[in-house]
């Protein structure tokens, strides 16, 4: 018979009572029996020491595992209930994270289309007149012979005076330092003249007067309205400065944006050419112009800054006349007696190399009954003008 005791669901079996046959106790483990059938001395109360001391070893056995397992289920029981918990709980929000600012994205470049070519053609004026002064008419490409830097230039085509417009850009000195000689009347009629006597009817002129500031008064239009607007142009009341350089650039440019390709385009002054109030020269000017008044001579330094900024004002005048392919020309009312004045000198000097850098001529009439001569002298130039 077998005696089973439960330890929490753990089951041990052992023996209880004696087999009945002597040489059966624990026959296969070689311990308790050398034979079978042998009996031994107190077998009965030998086999239930053996019992017990199996029973007690088994016990020791026992109770360490039984322990580890109790152990294991209270160790891993919670770990797998965990773990189930965890698998059916829903997957954590994903971790929040600032969105970066945003680089604002650089404006686009303003792309400007850019046109470059190259051209080995280029345009000569040629004025050509008998010794009266009267133009000559008719010529053709035979009758020129072209030389730069002694080696002789081909000659692609000739354009005739006469079938060639103008645009002429008019440009009348209004500041105190012309307005105060007391012919102004004299001044305007000779350019009124003038503008009759070389425009025709397709021809064009625009007109500026010289301030303080570039100042145009007509935009291109023909000879009767030119003449017309010039002779309406009042003379100054008060002390005006003048802008001279300002306002031969601001004529350049307009002439060419707004004079057609196919016209020579021309700059008449009516000026005696002395700047003191153009964007080069104006600081400088004012500060020899306030220490003339105080009874100061000025500063070495300032007189000569001045005189640079003169030269650079007249460099950047021939560029924007060449630019424009424009001939300049200048009619200086002073007289001779600007020759006794330095200031005076250096503006008609300034007025000599804007003209000659363009095909042009500078003149200094000796009274103020000269001007009509000079005027036709002009005009005669521009009517015999050719353009190889």
């Amino acid at each position: 018979m077998w005696a089973v005791r439960s330890f929490t669901g753990v089951q041990l079996r052992v023996s209880s009572v004696a087999p009945k046959s002597h040489g059966s106790c624990r026959q296969k483990s070689g311990r308790i029996g050398r034979h079978a059938g042998q009996q031994q001395p107190g077998g009965m109360m030998q086999t239930r020491r053996v019992s017990k001391m199996i029973l007690g070893v088994e016990k020791k056995l026992l109770w360490p595992a039984f322990l580890m397992g109790v152990l294991a289920i209270f160790l891993f029981a919670p770990a797998t209930q965990a773990q189930s918990s965890v698998k059916d709980l829903p997957p954590p929000p994903p971790v929040w994270r600032p969105k970066p600012t945003p680089t604002p994205k650089p404006a686009e470049p303003e792309v400007i289309d850019v046109i470059k070519t190259t051209s080995n053609l280029v345009m000569v004026p040629v004025s050509v007149t008998d010794q009266t002064g009267n133009a000559v008419q008719g010529l053709q490409v035979k009758d020129f012979r072209l030389d730069e830097e002694g080696k002789q230039q081909e000659i692609s085509g000739i354009g005739d005076p006469e079938q060639v417009p103008l645009a002429i850009a008019l440009l009348f000195d209004i500041s105190s330092s012309v307005s105060t000689k007391g012919f102004f009347a004299s001044q305007q009629k000779a350019a009124a003249t003038f503008l009759k006597l070389v425009m025709k009817p397709s021809d064009k002129a625009a007109i500026f007067t010289i301030t303080g500031t570039p100042n145009m008064i007509q935009p291109l239009a023909s000879a009767d309205a030119s003449a017309q607007k010039m002779l309406s142009i009042p003379p100054a009341t008060a002390s005006v400065p003048t802008a001279f350089y300002d306002t031969v650039e601001a004529a350049a440019k307009y002439l060419t944006e707004n004079a057609p390709s196919n016209f020579r385009r021309v700059i008449v002054v009516m000026s005696d050419g002395d700047d003191n109030f153009s964007t080069v020269t104006r600081g400088l000017s004012i500060a020899d112009y306030n220490a003339t008044q105080s009874g100061q001579q000025a500063a070495l330094g300032t007189r000569t800054g001045l005189q640079q900024a003169h030269q650079r004002a007249v460099a950047g005048v021939q560029k924007s006349v060449q630019q424009a392919d424009a001939i300049f020309y200048s009619v200086n009312p002073g007289g001779p007696s600007i020759k006794l004045n330095q200031i005076a000198m250096r503006a008609e000097h300034g007025m000599e190399a804007i003209a000659e850098t363009t095909g042009g001529t500078a003149f200094v009439p000796d009274s103020d009954a000269d001007l009509e001569r000079v005027f036709r002298q002009v005009a005669a130039e521009l009517r015999g003008q050719y353009l190889l």
